[in-house]
């Protein structure tokens, strides 16, 4: 708990950043009720936030749940590692309970698992509880699995099982493969290398095959509807997508072996071909390891089932089903378990004294702490970590926008309207690019050049917001026709739009005409009655209006 602690502080007090300001907790007025939680797609996700919500807004509080999740997570693969090194392999004992090297090899990896810098995108970054929350339940159903009393798991195990698996797709969907893992576990360890443990089995299996069903509907409705993933949504062709994944495999394996060059959003190239970047390369080298798998599983039996493993709990998002990104680091955290129990076995084979395998052990993990301390610092500043980011994806347009809208959060207006203006050398500009753009001219002092994006957003597509806008910066320049035409317009495209009226109301106010402000500030909080600007506006206006002593 120190450590996970120690090394995550840097980030504990860092900022929202990137999908943390979609989520509802940003909402202007969050509901109060149960309902809105678990009404989303990822019910229990949601509802996690939403008692983070109850405590406190700041990110300090959602930052400190996922080191603790994270936390129990160590817990449980210290757990489950310890299990699967109680098998027996040819040439090697089984590990009695109570193994001394056994428990140093559980403790190390659960070091590892915890300790590694690779797992700070899901920990740090407060959207990353998606894997952390769901990762839990699933290692929890698989810990239950693990030690059961009998090969033959009885019904309270099947139910218990089977609601930690729901639970754990409550949370991401990606956790969907479990059934996967319980009947590769089976194969191997129940007994080894026959299909009796599956036939055993089959209280757990048969709920399993049905909910895994009622699963796959539901990821494929979210699929349906989703802007980042799916077969149309994501503009990648399947084939395409499954080429760049074989590649990226390699370096999830490098990232895992070295953890060296670090990014929040890689600008990992997508495959068109067998050929482009190599990809038949690693489509042949991901075959042959499989192949050495499954031929040497009775020999290395430890190993071969961890590299199966991995391969398995990769394929949700690094197979065929095309995700906008072909890379990110967080997909690595539920994976990783498979890629430590091939260490495990390569180091329970080792041939080398107890005291300098532990020591090696507490060396490797000081310097994984050491790292990790490292990188979260970075993720300590939003702006430390978009400027790492943009020197290594400097192609990616998403990342100078992020940056742009960073700087601009901060103040440093003129910084961002140079990354939206390099944002739109990589990609052409839309609607959203062109207002947050002009909106850092003006903050920049630039009135011209915020107007001539406004206008160009405007005439992609016309709203509120945006013609709101454009009367805001007339506003400023005291050109006050030119601002009520704009207001007027917005109030045109939209009447419920609030802060048309907040708008008009400083321009009232600006000329002198304060009941004309007064009732403008009114009509605001009829359409939004949380609405701050309008609340303040109305008080100056009852101010200046109320009789002089």
């Amino acid at each position: 708990m120190i450590l996970a602690f120690l090394v995550y502080a840097p980030a504990l007090n860092g900022p929202y950043l990137f999908d943390d300001f979609d989520l509802p907790y940003h909402l202007p007025d969050v509901p109060s009720g149960l309902q809105f939680w678990i009404t989303a797609a990822r019910p229990l996700l949601l509802l996690s936030y939403g008692a983070n919500y109850q405590f406190s807004k700041e990110p300090l509080g959602f930052h400190a749940a996922n080191v603790a999740i994270h936390l129990i997570n160590a817990f449980l693969v210290f757990f489950i590692l310890r299990k699967l090194l109680d098998q027996a392999e040819p040439g090697l004992p089984a590990s009695p309970p109570g193994s001394s090297v056994a428990n140093l090899l559980a403790a190390f990896g659960a070091a590892v698992f915890l300790l590694h810098p690779i797992q700070t995108e899901s920990v740090a970054y407060i959207a990353g509880r998606s894997e952390c929350l769901s990762v839990l339940f699933f290692f929890a159903a698989f810990a239950v699995f693990l030690y059961r009393r009998q090969a033959e798991a009885s019904w309270p195990i099947a139910i218990a099982v089977m609601a930690l698996f729901g639970a754990a797709v409550g949370a991401k969907e990606h956790t969907l493969v479990l059934p996967g893992l319980l009947l590769l576990t089976d194969y191997y360890w129940n007994p080894p290398f026959s299909y009796g443990g599956i036939r055993r089995n089959w209280r757990i299996y048969a709920p399993l095959a049905v909910g895994s069903l009622a699963g796959v509907g539901f990821v494929a409705w979210v699929l349906a509807h989703s802007r980042t993933a799916g077969f149309g949504a994501a503009g990648i062709q399947w084939y395409r997508y499954l080429l760049t994944e074989c590649r990226a495999f390699f370096v999830y394996l490098r990232l895992l072996a070295f953890p060296a060059g670090q990014n929040l959003d890689w600008d990992f190239p997508v495959s068109r071909n067998i050929a482009d970047y190599g990809a038949f390369l690693s489509l042949a080298a991901i075959l042959l390891l499989t192949g050495a798998a499954i031929y040497f599983r009775q020999r290395y039996p430890l190993a071969s089932y961890g590299f199966l493993v991995s391969l398995l709990l990769l394929l949700p998002t690094s197979s065929f089903v095309p995700i906008k990104d072909p890379f990110a680091e967080r997909r690595l955290y539920l994976p990783m378990i498979g890629a430590l129990l091939v260490m495990a076995a390569v180091l329970r084979r080792l041939r080398i004294g107890r005291r300098k395998l532990t020591v090696g052990c507490g060396v490797a993990a000081a310097i994984l702490a050491v790292l990790t301390y490292q990188r979260n610092q970075l993720w300590a500043s939003d702006i430390a970590l978009w400027e790492d980011t943009a020197r290594k994806s400097p192609a990616k347009a998403r990342v100078h926008a992020q940056l742009a809208f960073t700087y601009y959060l901060h103040g440093r207006c003129r910084d961002a309207a140079a990354e939206y203006a390099e944002t739109a050398r990589l990609e052409k500009p839309d609607h959203h690019l062109l207002l947050d753009w002009g909106l850092a001219c003006e903050c920049a002092g630039r009135p011209a050049e915020a107007l001539a994006k406004l206008r160009e957003a405007a005439a992609l597509r016309p709203s509120a917001h945006v013609y709101s806008q454009i009367g805001l910066v007339y506003a400023r320049q005291s050109q006050w026709p030119e601002a009520l035409a704009a207001l007027a317009q917005a109030e045109k495209l939209d009447s419920g739009f609030a802060m048309t009226y907040c708008y008009r109301g400083g321009v009232r106010a600006a000329t002198g005409d304060f009941a004309a402000a007064l009732a403008e500030y009114q009509r605001a909080l009829a359409r939004d009655p949380t609405n701050q600007v309008a609340r303040q506006g109305l008080a100056y206006a009852k101010l200046q209006l109320s009789p002089r002593r």
